[in-house]
């Protein structure tokens, strides 16, 4: 059986965003960059949507990398 745990690297550890109800198993690491795998059909966004937004977002970014940001996106 596979089971899917959304979570984030950073700096050679893994945070793991719920616990999984699974005691003991092998897993399987697939890291995502620059969000290229992101589904946003199921989000409702088109492309040219999402890259109006990244580029409208843009001067946030240096902000969003940030030291100590990563606590938001558990919100």
């Amino acid at each position: 059986m596979l089971k899917t745990v959304k979570g984030h690297y950073r700096q050679g550890a893994f945070e793991l965003y719920e616990k999984p109800q699974i005691e003991e198993c092998d897993i399987l690491v697939t890291f995502i960059e620059n969000g290229e795998l992101i589904d946003l059909k199921s989000r409702g966004i088109t492309k040219e949507e999402a890259q109006d937004l990244r580029y409208r977002l843009r001067t946030f970014e240096d902000d969003w990398n940030a030291p100590g940001m990563e606590i938001y996106d558990k919100v």
